[in-house]
């Protein structure tokens, strides 16, 4: 589908473009996804700062251009946010005393001269073998992965059977900005830092992920699937839109 300039909707004196799949007004780039089992119009604003709308199958493209205009402030004022949120993430140095998270508790850094392993977890401390420093992050982030798959696995066993979905594979890996991930060929995924988070906060990813596979997008069946599991999801949702950056900065 060829992109078609509407000149009815100027932003910053240059018209507002949709294609297919993209639309593109007062700067932003909104990826559009349709869906027949949609009802109203929704954007999302991604933790990346991606941005997104769903549709109606039938909507116009003016009706979206419209809506988008219409929710330009919300929009920006979403994006700010997020860029705000992302500067309170710091990079971890790897020092002694220096506090690490693990399922939402923060635990203080300790470096050892003789050790085993490069990195352990014992008596309220990471303990982390002073000649592996140099490396550490990978240690770091090689040890939260492997808690995280079994973590991980568990709660996906304990929810899927009370949700009715049937999962072929739990991995966990580097997933960007996302915190999971459902695949058509039932797949999970999840990003190893999910494990830095509060179990309760986890648990909210794992019912999260494993809803979409009865509704592939954020419809309101989609959300009340979520509430059947979590009656307290919006809280859940709403701590980790809030707080979910401050595991960013491993």
């Amino acid at each position: 589908m060829p992109i078609l300039p509407l000149s009815p909707i100027r932003t910053g004196g240059k018209p507002a473009r949709i294609t297919e799949k993209r639309l593109e007004v007062d700067g932003l780039s909104f990826d559009v996804h349709r869906s027949g089992r949609r009802k109203t119009l929704q954007i999302t604003v991604e933790r990346s700062g991606d941005l997104s709308i769903v549709a109606p199958t039938g909507a116009a493209d003016q009706e979206m251009l419209d809506f988008v205009q219409e929710k330009l402030l919300w929009i920006h004022t979403k994006l700010e946010e997020k860029a705000r949120l992302q500067r309170r993430a710091p990079i971890k140095e790897f020092v002694d005393g220096e506090g690490f998270l693990y399922l939402g508790k923060s635990y203080r850094l300790r470096l050892i001269d003789q050790q085993l392993v490069d990195l352990s977890l014992k008596n309220g401390r990471f303990c982390l073998r002073r000649a592996s420093v140099h490396r550490a992050r990978d240690i770091f982030v090689s040890w939260y992965g492997h808690r995280a798959q079994k973590w991980f696995a568990k709660q996906v066993s304990e929810h899927a059977t009370r949700m009715g979905v049937d999962i072929r594979e739990v991995k966990v890996q580097d997933l960007g900005f996302r915190w999971g991930s459902f695949g058509s060929d039932g797949r999970l995924l999840f990003h190893w830092k999910a494990i830095l988070l509060p179990p309760r906060i986890a648990q909210y990813v794992v019912v999260h992920e494993l809803a979409h596979a009865h509704h592939p997008d954020h419809s309101a069946n989609f959300w009340i699937k979520v509430e059947q599991h979590l009656p307290d999801w919006r809280n859940r949702k709403a701590w980790l839109a809030e707080n979910g950056v401050q595991v960013e900065g491993l």
